[in-house]
């Protein structure tokens, strides 16, 4: 079915009825740069970088009938912990099994392994980029996002705005500003893949150039 579209001094336009929603649900023009990887009409906020933490807690799994109980845990990277509720953060970004071994205090039986955990970091998403906060006119300056991942995601490519209309591409790059001032530069991740993966993971760091 079509739609017939009366223009006074213009010709007749034809528009197919199904053809509407999609010209309607057209996305505007910031997403659509998002979408496209362009880190220079999106907001870019700081590094987002999550903490490697956790904070656990046995109490909730614990019979109260049992008598006093000893919480011994095993964090997985060599830490052992004591009490019914731990915290702990950890140096790198990979995966670890804690362990939880429960001791009976009044026959000291121990339960080994009462518990095993899974703790994974690796599918976190981390947006970051590292650079010197303050360089000379002309000095070359490192920049490096090789911490930063998307783990659902496929081909990622890494995209450099130094904002002083220069790009780049490539997990590493190198750059030199040419005048003093102030520079917002952005890094921003572009992948394929369901959910997120299609959108520009975007962040910016301040670098100072002096002269």
């Amino acid at each position: 079915m079509l739609l017939r579209v009366f223009c006074p001094g213009r010709l007749l336009l034809l528009l197919p009825l199904l053809l509407l929603p999609l010209l309607l649900l057209l996305p505007a023009r910031s997403v659509m740069a998002q979408n496209a990887g362009d880190t220079t009409s999106v907001a870019c906020p700081p590094p987002r970088v999550p903490r490697l933490c956790v904070e656990l807690d046995a109490r909730q799994a614990v019979d109260p009938a049992a008598g006093p109980l000893t919480f011994r845990w095993d964090m997985g990277d060599g830490t052992r912990l004591t009490g019914p509720t731990v915290a702990h953060c950890y140096a790198e970004r990979r995966r670890y099994t804690v362990r939880l071994d429960v001791v009976d205090e009044a026959s000291g039986e121990v339960r080994p392994a009462e518990k095993l955990l899974d703790v994974d970091f690796t599918q976190q998403i981390v947006v970051n980029f590292r650079a010197a906060d303050t360089v000379r006119v002309g000095q070359p300056v490192a920049f490096d996002a090789l911490d930063s991942q998307l783990p659902a995601c496929e081909n990622m490519v890494v995209i450099w705005d130094f904002r002083d209309g220069a790009t780049s591409t490539g997990p590493r790059a190198e750059h030199r500003f040419r005048r003093p001032g102030t520079y917002a530069v952005r890094m921003a991740l572009r992948a394929n893949g369901p959910g997120a993966c299609p959108d520009s993971h975007c962040v910016s760091r301040t670098v100072v150039v002096l002269p």
